[in-house]
């Protein structure tokens, strides 16, 4: 299944904290996948074969490793399964959507093989950084993976 998820789009959480999942990101996140916290103060969906790829990463790390410890628990202890109902919404959990800073507005981003889940605000500073450097990153891209 292709999984190359783009583009971006606003919308809004109901009153269950419900999301209205795009078609364009149904379509590679398929009709359950696993949502968790990501590192920059969002929440990152994962279709199954992707979470379960990333898990098995995890799992490899050493357990005697503090650090791998922690980056371990950041991810598999936020981890939820998720399933669209008939009207093609899920539900964050609410820890999820505290750790994010989401109440009721939200930008999906399609991340390639993930989709991205923002609170508004947090998103735009993120893109307007990114706007005003692509120069600095695109040369630090290219230098440290020829991109």
């Amino acid at each position: 299944m292709n999984r190359d998820m783009k583009g971006k789009s606003n919308h809004s959480l109901d009153s269950k904290g419900r999301l209205i999942i795009p078609s364009r990101l149904r379509a590679g996140l398929g009709s359950s996948f696993v949502l968790c916290k990501g590192m920059d103060k969002n929440i990152i969906a994962y279709p199954m074969e992707e979470w379960e790829k990333f898990s098995e990463r995890l799992n490899a790390l050493p357990v005697s490793d503090k650090d791998a410890r922690s980056f371990k628990r950041f991810f598999q202890g936020s981890a939820c399964d998720c399933e669209l109902d008939g009207n093609s919404r899920i539900v964050i959990p609410q820890a999820l959507r505290e750790w994010a800073g989401i109440d009721k507005e939200v930008v999906m981003v399609g991340y390639g093989n993930t989709a991205e889940i923002w609170n508004v605000d947090s998103f735009d500073e993120k893109d307007k950084y990114s706007e005003g450097n692509i120069d600095e990153i695109s040369a630090d891209m290219s230098a440290k993976y020829n991109i």
